[in-house]
């Protein structure tokens, strides 16, 4: 008898044991989710997640709870968890529903999964988080099932920490799989190496890391793999975040500095795989300022998108500020003037660096496949553009204290004349320091650019030309054939004073007036026209030479006449 006694407890006591020592980060994982169960295609109606033990040992699941973004479960009652075994985890209402499907635990205050996207985790009773998923809607790659009905499944329960590349949409028949194996079950081993997406400094001292996974906790809390441009060093500290572990807090002894740009460095960081990072490990970031008045320039829009396509608008950090996308809208103005449909940039913090692109659309994928995106980095998704309507409208980028950095008013007739059909044709803006507001400072995509290009310098782009003269014109030679090279003719101002007002008038070598394009037009002290070859009748001119005579009228009745030289040309 006391044999049998000593026997139970030593039993016992390795069970306890093996159990407490079990609770580390994906022992248990969450295998599959369902977070859209409407329409229903086989299975109840409820949300639900189903969790498997991975490890060795049996894990008491006792006072765990499940969590999102915004909320926290009541605690898993007293329960072991045998190795290699399944449980359904769901709210009180849906339990005797879910528990035909196999072993089913109901916690009170279940979170309400979004269907576009959320975070889900896992938190022993000792609050370390177990496992965490990020999912999103596109993980499905597939229309009808992210509409509602299937289950998000994991691929390869020995990669728990590898994102969308091993998650895919259940293909039972009745939607998911829940209480059992899942039916996308696969082999997908991590061989990707980890990768540094951005850097943000959050404070003077603070600045945080994202990676494109989660990371291995021990080397990414390691503030000798984290170094830093300009006299920084090293981090003095570095915390990797939960509950995904894909983000690194690093604190520093030296302040940063205003207005300047920093690299961090990231070596000997693993994955959860053991993948060390390796070429794509730098960020740059910097103190942020928020953006004012033209610090950033809306460069291009794309408001009649191809049947297939969507609406883009390209931005331009024309300033030295670094600015934070977290504090920037767009949006427009309804009908009676006010600005409405503002959509926040980002919802994180992202830093927008001097002389960067960044471009704003609803499918970031679709743009990428209809242009050439030299900057795959520079494309931001926003789930509900505001409107951009095909024949005019207006696009308006405001601050987080509701002042307009910048905005224009559009109008199709700003397209090159002589394209019959402006479907898939973006609007380019020539010169970033020219006034947003000025028709002659925009110009169709040129065809040899793919008729736009986002994410890149503009096709027609044409930078402040710093002119030193009253009047001058360039080029001398132009070819107004929207092939992205001299397509028109820029005519710029420069006066010591305003309140100058000037006559343009084109004439042919004959003498023969065959252009009226300016009249009585009122000038700041520098600016621009535009002339795109064609006569008052928008038809297309012979090549040959030209004579761009300007009239300018001061208040006092003083006229000053210039005259210009150009050369129409056009490549056959």
């Amino acid at each position: 008898m006391l044999l049998k006694t000593l026997i139970t407890t030593i039993v016992c006591f390795c069970l306890f044991t093996s159990t407490l020592s079990s609770q580390n980060r994906y022992d248990v994982l969450i295998t599959e989710i369902m977070s859209d169960p409407s329409p229903q295609i086989g299975l109840p109606n409820y949300e639900w997640i189903e969790i498997r033990n991975t490890s060795s040992s049996p894990i008491n699941i006792q006072n765990w709870r499940v969590g999102d973004a915004s909320s926290v479960s009541g605690v898993l009652p007293n329960f072991l968890l045998q190795p290699d075994s399944i449980a359904i985890i769901c709210g009180t209402s849906a339990l005797s529903y879910m528990q035909p499907f196999g072993r089913t635990f109901a916690v009170t205050s279940f979170p309400s999964l979004d269907n576009d996207g959320d975070i889900i985790f896992l938190r022993s009773n000792t609050g370390a988080t177990i496992h965490a998923v990020e999912y999103s809607k596109t993980w499905f790659n597939n229309a009808v099932k992210s509409d509602g009905g299937w289950t998000l499944e994991m691929i390869d329960i020995k990669n728990p920490c590898s994102g969308s590349s091993n998650w895919k949409a259940s293909i039972d028949v009745k939607g998911g799989t829940p209480g059992k194996n899942n039916s996308v079950n696969d082999t997908n081993k991590d061989v990707t190496l980890p990768v540094l997406l951005r850097a943000f400094a959050a404070d003077s001292v603070t600045v945080l890391l994202s990676f494109e996974e989660p990371l291995d906790s021990l080397s990414a809390a390691t503030a000798a793999n984290y170094s830093i441009s300009d006299g920084l060093g090293q981090a003095s500290s570095a915390i990797c975040i939960a509950p995904l572990f894909n983000s690194v807090q690093l604190k520093f002894s030296t302040a940063l500095q205003r207005n300047k740009v920093y690299t961090v460095t990231v070596t000997g960081v693993k994955d959860c795989a053991a993948n060390t990072i390796g070429a794509f490990n730098t960020g740059k970031f910097g103190l942020s300022i928020l953006a004012d008045s033209n610090d950033i320039v809306i460069n291009e829009l794309l408001f009649n998108p191809k049947t297939d396509g969507t609406d883009y608008v390209e931005l331009y950090n024309r300033s030295s500020k670094i600015a934070n996308l977290k504090d920037l809208f767009i949006a427009n103005r309804n009908s009676t003037g006010i600005i409405s449909n503002l959509k926040q940039i980002s919802s994180s913090n992202i830093a927008f660096f001097p002389g960067e692109y960044l471009v704003l659309s609803e499918d970031d994928q679709v743009v990428k496949r209809q242009y050439t995106a030299k900057n795959l980095s520079a494309f931001i998704n926003i789930s509900s553009m505001p409107s951009f309507p095909d024949d005019k409208g207006n696009v308006v980028l405001v601050n987080l204290t509701g002042a307009v950095v910048d905005e224009l008013v559009y109008d199709e007739n700003w397209h090159f004349a002589l394209i019959t059909n402006a479907e898939g044709i973006s609007l380019e803006r020539i010169d970033p320091n020219a006034r947003t507001q000025n028709k002659d400072n925009w110009h169709s995509a040129s065809k040899d650019a793919g008729y736009g290009t986002p994410s890149y310098q503009n096709s027609q782009f044409r930078i402040d030309l710093q002119v030193k003269g009253d009047v001058s014109v360039l080029p001398e030679v132009f070819s107004p054939d929207n092939d992205g090279t001299d397509d028109f003719l820029t005519i710029s101002y420069r006066f010591p004073q305003t309140g100058y007002t000037m006559n343009i008038t084109v004439f042919d070598a004959a003498g023969r007036a065959v252009k009226s394009l300016q009249r009585n037009a009122v000038c700041s002290q520098t600016g621009i026209f535009r002339w795109d070859g064609l006569n008052d009748k928008f038809q297309q001119l012979p090549v040959g030479p030209y004579v761009i005579f300007t009239e300018v009228f001061n208040l006092s009745g003083k006229i000053k006449r210039f005259k210009n030289q150009v050369v129409l040309a056009r490549r056959f």
